[in-house]
């Protein structure tokens, strides 16, 4: 496996727990945000087998989904498309206490249960296997 990959995959797995730490103190806007990192950079790892190539510097999931060639089922295709939208206004919220309305704790917790799963089924692809 290459160098970037596997540390693609350590950062992933330390983002998705810094997610759960998140969840855990309340900060769930932060939530969402490690979700999409974590997942982002899974997908980053497998880019980088398939490509043979370092990712390139990007947060568009879509993107990095047809880079690596992956092939999700609707549903986790249809959540990532709702967390790379989702992305946008945790990173830049034009309206803060809206978006703390838009995301208590069970809305990111449903992010974060979706977000393992989609981990959990990355680092079954068949690039990061060893």
């Amino acid at each position: 496996m290459r160098k970037d990959a596997e540390n693609f995959m350590l950062s992933a797995a330390y983002d998705l727990q810094t997610a759960e730490a998140m969840h855990a103190s309340g900060r769930h806007i932060y939530v969402v945000f490690m979700c999409h990192i974590a997942i982002e950079k899974m997908l980053k790892a497998v880019a980088a087998q398939v490509t043979q190539a370092v990712p390139p510097k990007t947060h568009n999931l879509i993107y990095l989904l047809k880079l690596g060639d992956v092939k999700l089922d609707q549903d986790m295709l249809d959540f990532i498309a709702r967390l790379n939208n989702a992305s946008l206004v945790t990173r830049y919220p034009e309206d803060f206490s809206q978006l703390v309305t838009a995301y208590p704790a069970d809305i990111a917790g449903q992010y974060l249960e979706k977000s393992r799963e989609v981990i959990a089924w990355l680092k079954m692809h068949e690039t990061l296997k060893t």
